[in-house]
């Protein structure tokens, strides 16, 4: 693998640690299955590219991106909690009706920001770090926002959206609005996405209508190669698993196509996600089985090791 290579899988996998992040918030904290991030990454990717195309800031253009997944995932969370929707019918049409939307806010398929004043140019310009600029700014992003959402998940408002996706009959019963917590739930998990979204047409250098396809298995992928490496005992293993994941599977992909004796091609990707996905899921669950049954076998000896009460 060429350094190049190299860079190129540390700045995706960084990227995407957002994303695994996204799909943290949404799957794991608030059990919510969420398909919206198909249409959110584009959402973001389109939205900052239109606005760095008229002249706007590159850091207001990525701030509004981000907005704009956040409205995208309070939408699926409003069809969800006000009009009885399936939490994963509503995520699917979020993400069908983005498509369109994607498409009005471009004007076109693709949306070319080459020679345009972006976040990356601006980092590269004030650091001159060469290949591994956009890599060093990636991390320092991914990293902010794994604190920031193990912060906010230590505040009352996030206890409260732990509480409700961990049992909601319990947190109805605590006063907490299962319905408030779902819709800012999803809007913080959107918003994460299309920030990796927005952050990724400035780095490819276009926003493309269909940029979004897969962004959830590759999340998911992520995110479990995180659990399979880590565990989810604590919030701050979980998003660092998230983080780590990331990387992981994208150097897992670079090494996998430039591995020419191996055989694998680019086209051969949603193959390798597949596998690799599938490996880290039966990994995580034979952990959790010995974890189980070591737990198990402990109480047993623990138990058999108890004098009797009659006994002196």
């Amino acid at each position: 693998m060429t350094l190049f290579a190299l860079a190129g899988a540390f700045e995706t996998g960084l990227l995407f640690a957002l994303v695994a992040l996204s799909i943290f918030m949404s799957f794991r904290v608030l059990d919510f299955p969420d398909l919206t991030v198909d249409g959110s990454f584009p959402l973001g990717a389109a939205v900052s590219a239109a606005a760095i195309i008229h002249g706007i800031d590159p850091f207001i253009a990525t701030f509004f991106g981000l907005l704009a997944g956040a409205v995208a995932g309070f939408v699926t969370g409003l069809l969800n909690v006000r009009f009885g929707i399936m939490n994963l019918l509503a995520g699917i049409l979020s993400m069908v009706a983005l498509f369109s939307i994607n498409l009005r806010i471009m004007g076109r398929p693709n949306l070319p920001v080459y020679g345009q004043d972006t976040v990356f140019s601006r980092f590269e310009d004030l650091v001159g770090a060469g290949l591994w600029s956009n890599t060093i700014l990636l991390l320092i992003i991914a990293i902010g926002a794994k604190f920031i959402i193990d912060w906010f998940l230590k505040t009352e408002i996030g206890l409260g959206l732990r509480a409700s996706g961990e049992n909601p009959a319990m947190a109805e019963a605590q006063g907490i609005r299962n319905g408030a917590m779902t819709l800012l739930g999803m809007s913080i998990a959107n918003a994460l996405c299309a920030l990796a979204g927005s952050l990724f047409a400035q780095m490819q250098g276009v926003a493309d209508v269909t940029m979004g396809v897969g962004t959830i298995v590759t999340g998911l992928a992520a995110l479990i190669i995180g659990e399979a490496i880590l565990g989810r005992r604590t919030v701050f293993l979980a998003t660092l698993g998230c983080v780590i994941g990331a990387v992981v599977y994208r150097l897992f992909i670079a090494f996998a196509l430039s591995a020419g004796f191996i055989g694998i091609k680019p086209q051969d990707l949603n193959l390798i996600t597949a596998i690799v996905v599938a490996v880290a899921v039966v990994l995580s669950q034979s952990r959790g089985k010995k974890g189980r049954k070591s737990m198990f076998n402990f109480r047993l000896v623990r138990g058999a090791q108890q004098p009797d009460e009659g006994q002196d």
